[in-house]
């Protein structure tokens, strides 16, 4: 279609800022963008749109509109909703780079703009993808914060009976069509997230068929317009490892390998209005990923406690709206590194915890809004506010544990790593003033290095871990280690290689009864006196005596790091 079009179209509340001589230039799909530096999703021949956030002062106009002239944006078109009228330095540096630009009427949103270019380039899809875009539209635009991604399922189960979920690639449950309940369970949408990430990983075209328990789901991936994909949702040339583990993907129930063109063509279309309302949650993120990015900067220069704790009473009515209290702060580090290092993994891992910080049981779009996650470098850093502690809490430990948090996305996540890339978590405690945030911050980080001298594609280790010796464990050097679990583990292997004595697993169990003789023996299914007799011959193998507590503790911390 060309812009010409789009002018003339009353209903998309569009006005002509400059670029009159440009508007017989085609549109071939549409993306809605706040990045100071969107190139790298940028295919050309785009309409850009966006809310103007990446602007701070005049001087920003100049090198965001270059950027968009370099990649063959079509057109831009700024919303009027948040700054007011368009600013004068954007105008002008369009009219420079002959950039057409449209400013969109603060009644209009940006859905609308984007399902009318969809519809549009789309037009010799079947009838029915038009019907479902035009109802989801109109569903859409009904109420102020649109209708979700349920809202879209909804119109896949009414109009094609088909059972349909979202799920996030770390296998929670974003949305589900009302004819799809009761809901995926867990464990299913952890496998099916898995195959997703394994497909990608692989290279195969999607939809993907796959069999969980007996039952055949095709699974589409949601790409987002802002993360590089053209109006038809194929993917760019980016790298895969950039977005494969933070698209969100479509699970229906079906096998699609059957299907005709023009019904893959409408669940296509399914997923591109999907990626709208992706688009437009991450867009309200900003917000949040500012206020973590301005917190953590003074937290890391060693700014007054004053000055961050006026920056907590500002982000703690965006981050926990309507508690009124004060909260408790944790923070969480995740690291995501790549074989060859020429991918910055912060942008993902920013993305992931965004996603795996919410309960895992939690469905919907929009819990993880009370998460600020910052990124830098491979690093992201997440600054997670609790509700204030109460007295009459019951002495159990509130908030994150680094545990659930592995649980809940080791196998799917593990899949889209697959032999060339890592996931590391730290987790701190929680803390209760702007003072312990800095420690806080340095206990998360050290945490994610404990976690990174495990064996693993995704591990975790929280602030508990710092206080015992398995903080100690993973810095000890190969050879140290091989050398100490040798001299006294290799005399009892191999008297159990030769005589099938079973003097290891003994040794295991008499640990970790704390030495007592009735508890090994009833746990081992032995008389005292068998258990006695293995013990001496550890002892006489060893050279060491277990009644003493120096001697426990090396067999103790041998067996640990063997």
């Amino acid at each position: 279609m060309r812009l010409r079009a789009l002018l003339d179209t009353d209903a998309l509340g569009l006005r002509l800022l400059g670029g009159e001589d440009e508007l017989d230039r085609t549109v071939r799909g549409v993306m809605t963008t706040d990045l100071r530096d969107p190139s790298r999703y940028l295919s050309g021949g785009e309409l850009v749109l966006t809310g103007l956030a990446w602007r701070r002062d005049a001087t920003d106009s100049e090198p965001f509109v270059r950027i968009l002239a370099s990649a063959g944006v079509t057109a831009l078109a700024a919303g009027e909703a948040e700054l007011g009228p368009i600013p004068e330095d954007l105008v002008a540096a369009c009219a420079r780079h002959r950039l057409p630009l449209f400013a969109v009427n603060e009644s209009v949103a940006f859905a609308t703009i984007t399902e009318h270019v969809v519809r549009q380039v789309s037009g010799e899809r079947a009838g029915d993808l038009a019907a479902v875009v035009d109802r989801h539209r109109r569903m859409m635009t009904s109420g102020p914060a649109g209708g979700g991604p349920d809202v879209v399922l909804d119109l896949l189960g009414s109009d094609l009976d088909l059972r349909a979920w979202v799920l996030s690639p770390a296998g929670r449950l974003i949305a589900g069509s009302p004819g799809a309940e009761p809901g995926l369970p867990s464990t299913v949408c952890a496998a099916l997230a898995g195959e997703h990430l394994a497909a990608v990983r692989t290279g195969r075209r999607g939809p993907y068929r796959v069999a969980v328990g007996g039952t055949t789901y095709s699974l589409f991936p949601i790409r987002s317009s802002t993360r590089g994909t053209g109006a038809a949702g194929a993917p760019g040339s980016r790298d895969v490892r950039e977005t494969v583990l933070s698209d969100w993907l479509l699970a229906v129930e079906a096998d699609a390998g059957d299907w005709p063109a023009e019904r893959l063509d409408l669940l296509e279309g399914v997923t591109q209005l999907i990626s709208v309302e992706r688009d437009r949650r991450d867009a309200a993120r900003t917000v949040r990923r500012r206020l973590a990015q301005e917190v953590l900067e003074l937290v890391q220069t060693g700014a007054a406690p004053g000055e961050i704790a006026a920056r907590l009473r500002v982000a703690a009515p965006v981050l926990l709206p309507g508690l009124g209290a004060a909260p408790h702060w944790q923070v969480v580090v995740a690291r995501v590194e790549w074989d060859g290092g020429e991918i910055e993994g912060g942008a993902v891992a920013q993305a992931l915890l965004e996603e795996i910080l919410v309960d895992p049981l939690s469905s919907g779009p929009e819990p993880s809004d009370r998460i600020a996650v910052a990124h830098t470098g491979d690093e992201a850093i997440a600054l997670v506010p609790l509700p204030a502690v109460s007295s009459e809490h019951d002495g159990s430990e509130a908030g994150l544990h680094a545990d659930t948090l592995l649980a809940a996305v080791r196998d799917p996540l593990s899949a889209g790593l697959d032999d060339d890339g890592r996931l590391t978590l730290g987790v701190s405690a929680s803390v209760h003033s702007a003072e312990g945030l800095r420690g806080a911050l340095e206990e998360a980080r050290h945490a994610r290095r404990v976690a990174a001298a495990r064996a693993g594609r995704v591990c975790a280790a929280g602030h508990q871990e710092l206080a015992s010796h398995v903080l100690l464990l993973p810095f000890v050097p190969d050879d140290v280690r091989r050398a100490f679990t040798a001299r006294l583990l290799d005399p009892l292997r191999d008297y159990d290689r030769r005589h099938r004595a079973e003097l290891i697993p003994t040794l295991e169990a008499f640990l970790d009864c704390d030495g007592s003789w009735t508890r090994c023996a009833a746990r081992l299914h032995l008389h005292v006196n068998t258990l006695r007799y293995r013990v001496g011959r550890i002892e006489q193998l060893t050279s060491r005596d277990l009644s003493r507590l120096e001697d426990k503790l090396d067999f103790f911390l041998a067996l640990r790091m063997s």
